[in-house]
């Protein structure tokens, strides 16, 4: 059962990732592929039908987790107290931008609501990349199974750690440049003209600079984590999601190249698709504990979720 309702919360988390993935990279993108207001309204309504409903996966992953494993949820709602204010801030603005911007027909307003709306999506994108480079990098955690982390400390990736250093900067980045590459294949092959021709160079590109930055994560992980890689070469599953990955990568940047948008977005989906199992896959099989229960057994499970450093400050061996 345990490993049921983990595999639930990561399905669920996948879809969030991949569906409202390319709803932030939009955002993230509006002001620099539609230069107008009538650009503007395209990438609104080319995203429109969608949005909403997409961000249901989130809520429903956080339910599943409270019900599940309620010690590893209060520990993260707490532990992440301030990331979590400022994503939800963020969800509000963006969800608040798009109602209130049609509202009034002056340009301020529009440009206001414009810019709201793509700095609480580049935001967004940014704070989730950091938050997934803080539980690959470990947090350390109490005997009690709590943590709790100030913004930043010394920027380095070890004792006393901070919710940002340059790992989890880099993590972000890599985040957010794969969600605004996967926004820009969604917006070439949903909306025409200028907007379509713009996002399609975007997603060229990013997706070049996705190539570029894969490997020097994938390194960066290595160093700051050293337990992660080698982990992998005993679980077939965790291959195929980077064979997933790696694929994915490569048709979207076959389809940007040849001009074939469907298949670029695709490709993007498999690409994110693949990232977000092989953050979760290792982590499946040190979690075959059953469906926690009592407090011991769940700060067990909690400390492997989490993958959190021990009390002098090196990872935990787990």
């Amino acid at each position: 059962m345990f490993e049921l309702w983990f595999g639930i919360v990561t399905l669920m988390l996948t879809l969030y990732v991949v569906l409202d993935g390319y709803d932030l990279g939009a955002g993230a993108l509006h002001l620099a592929v539609a230069r107008t207001d009538s650009e503007r309204r395209a990438v609104l309504a080319a995203i429109g039908p969608f949005w909403d409903a997409n961000e249901v996966w989130l809520i429903a992953a956080a339910g599943v987790l409270f019900a599940a494993f309620p010690r590893v949820f209060a520990a993260g709602l707490s532990g992440f107290y301030l990331g979590i204010f400022l994503i939800v801030w963020c969800l509000i603005l963006r969800a608040v931008a798009v109602e209130f911007r049609s509202h009034l027909a002056e340009p301020l307003w529009r440009a206001l609501w414009d810019v709201t709306f793509a700095a609480s999506s580049a935001l967004l994108v940014l704070l989730f990349g950091v938050m997934l480079g803080n539980v690959i990098r470990g947090m350390p955690l109490t005997p009690g199974g709590w943590f709790n982390l100030t913004l930043f400390t010394t920027f380095l990736p070890r004792d006393p750690v901070g919710i940002l250093d340059w790992y989890t900067l880099l993590a972000g980045a890599f985040s957010g440049v794969a969600l605004a590459g996967h926004g820009a294949a969604f917006l070439a092959w949903r909306s025409g003209g200028e907007v379509g021709e713009r996002s399609r160079r975007f997603g060229l590109v990013l997706h070049v600079v996705l190539a570029a930055l894969w490997p020097l994560t994938t390194l960066a992980t290595h160093a700051v984590n050293p337990t992660l890689l080698p982990a992998l070469l005993g679980r077939p599953l965790a291959w195929a999601s980077i064979a997933l990955a790696a694929g994915g990568l490569g048709w979207a940047l076959r389809g940007g190249v040849r001009g074939e948008r469907l298949p670029t977005f695709l490709g993007s989906c498999a690409f994110l698709a693949g990232m977000q199992e092989q953050c979760q896959l290792r982590r499946a099989r040190k979690l075959g504990v059953g469906v926690v229960r009592d407090a011991d057994r769940e700060r067990t499970a909690l400390s492997r979720v989490l993958d959190v450093r021990n009390d002098v400050g090196s990872p935990a061996g787990l």
